[in-house]
């Protein structure tokens, strides 16, 4: 494997043309703003620039989960057959491959990924360094952040109280003073787990039993033990894609400027999909990509600054969630074709 890393612009915009889903959409949800296209060109007309308060944007690096047993089982059977109860009556918990884990060679790939991030400097020290880390429930997440990033900071313990030690080859450790750096804190968010219902990779065991594995993360603000979110339906592309957005809301909320999320290529390319509408298509084609396993894919977020007021909604099972609203989800939410329906690729692909 080869540790991946690319770095994007700032996400400036949703696309604008309208497909039918979407006019659908609109019916239903009046735009925030409609025809002022203050979302769609934040620079002089063909300028190729936008320019923002460094005050409101974030860094932040989205890390697909290393190698899962999903992973390899789909790519051994070339079909999702086998993420799928084929006994009418049987329980999705029960599947082998229900909130699968990680492979030996996911652990390693994240080990890599991990010696990657601890040498590559940022502002002075390594990027293992971030001010926050947020992980999706599902344990190949877990995992993977656990590998990536070491054991976590005990929750509510402020940063100068961690016992942390520089990594191997880092700058701090290459100053030789004896710096350390402080365990990251590790939250979990349901928001940013993996589209979920139908393929039982995607499901999730009780938050009472992930919890055990993992004590050191900071399971505070997931709210139900059982998964209430999985179904035998597939989520629908409308749906991801506001829960992307709605993330994406949360995190321009917090207080830290430099955040890695540990989540899966469905989400992500669900998110991704949305915005780079006015960026040169090869940077497009790169964002909208499907992530690799333990890819990493750093972008810098900037809020315009017309809806930090609002109130977040509660993630739900049936309706969108974000208060995000322009006149179209996406002109090619039809590329999502290949991942939904029929067709879909789960997080095993």
């Amino acid at each position: 494997w080869k540790v991946v890393e690319r770095d994007y612009q700032i996400l400036t915009s949703r696309c604008t043309t309208m497909d039918p889903l979407s006019k659908a959409i609109k019916a239903k949800h009046k735009p925030s703003m409609e025809d002022d296209n203050f979302q769609f060109s934040l620079g002089p007309p063909n300028s190729g620039f936008s320019l923002f308060l460094a005050e409101r944007t974030k860094k932040i690096h989205f890390i697909r989960h290393a190698e899962g047993h999903h992973n390899v089982a789909t790519s051994e059977t070339g079909s999702n057959d086998c993420l799928t109860v084929d006994h009418k009556g049987c329980r999705p918990q029960d599947h082998p491959l229900w909130d699968a884990q990680l492979t030996n060679t996911g652990i390693q790939q994240a080990e890599k990924l991990r010696e990657h991030l601890s040498t590559r400097p940022s502002g002075g020290r390594s990027f293992t360094a971030f001010d926050l880390v947020v992980v999706s429930p599902l344990t190949r997440a877990c995992q993977t952040a656990r590998h990536v990033f070491g054991r976590a900071r005990k929750p509510g313990c402020p940063g100068f109280l961690d016992p942390g030690v520089a990594p191997e080859g880092s700058p701090e450790r290459l100053k030789g003073n004896g710096d350390q750096v402080p365990a990251p804190r590790i939250l979990v968010r349901e928001e940013c787990r993996e589209r979920w219902g139908n393929f039982v990779c995607d499901g999730r065991r009780n938050i009472r039993d992930i919890m055990a594995e993992f004590p050191d993360f900071d399971w505070s603000e997931v709210e139900h033990d059982e998964d209430i979110f999985y179904t035998f339906e597939r989520e629908t592309d409308e749906h991801c894609c506001e829960r992307g957005v709605a993330f994406l809301e949360w995190l321009n909320k917090r207080p830290e400027k430099c955040i890695a999320v540990v989540t899966h290529s469905s989400f992500l390319r669900h998110l991704f999909q949305q915005f780079g509408g006015n960026t040169h298509k090869d940077d497009q084609d790169s964002m909208q990509r499907l992530a690799g396993n333990c890819e990493l894919r750093s972008i810098v977020m900037c809020s315009h600054g017309n809806k930090d007021g609002r109130a977040l909604q509660k993630m739900t099972r049936c309706c969108p969630s974000s208060n995000f609203r322009v006149s179209s989800i996406s002109k090619d939410l039809h590329k999502l074709g290949n991942i939904s329906g029929a067709d879909d690729v789960p997080d095993g692909f």
